[in-house]
């Protein structure tokens, strides 16, 4: 059953759904490995731990963002979704090697699925619908 936004009186097709669902989960774990990085703080990498949990805590405030935009049927949001998707294929491209294989896996599997969620012909139209509101 589509879910209906509360601005115009718009259905958000399941496609679209579960790529803003995926997108939000990927900035709830962007966000927990900033918190996780503040917690590894110490003082001879202090710098780099700073600006690498503040690196996570942008991305995963700017993503949910880009999440909750496209759960209200926001059309300039899927742009950046997909680029942060492509940056993840290149990411689990890079660690398919060795004992990562899975999570290479996952992170490819996660990816292809929300960049579907966001060209499939419904979700294409609702978001054109958008344009021309």
């Amino acid at each position: 059953m589509p879910v209906t936004p509360s601005g115009p009186d718009r259905a958000v097709p399941p496609p679209l759904v579960v790529a803003a669902s995926l997108a939000g989960l990927e900035a709830f774990v962007l966000a927990a490995l900033g918190l996780l990085e503040v917690a590894n703080l110490r003082s001879a990498r202090l710098t780099m731990g700073v600006t690498t949990t503040l690196f996570f805590l942008a991305a995963a405030a700017g993503l949910a963002w880009c999440a909750w935009s496209l759960w209200k049927v926001r059309r300039w949001a899927r742009g950046p979704v997909v680029m942060v998707q492509l940056i993840q294929l290149g990411l689990a491209w890079n660690l398919w090697a060795g004992s990562t294989k899975p999570l290479s896996i996952g992170l490819a599997v996660v990816a292809l699925v929300v960049i579907a969620g966001l060209v499939h012909p419904a979700s294409t139209a609702v978001l054109e619908e958008d344009a021309r509101v």
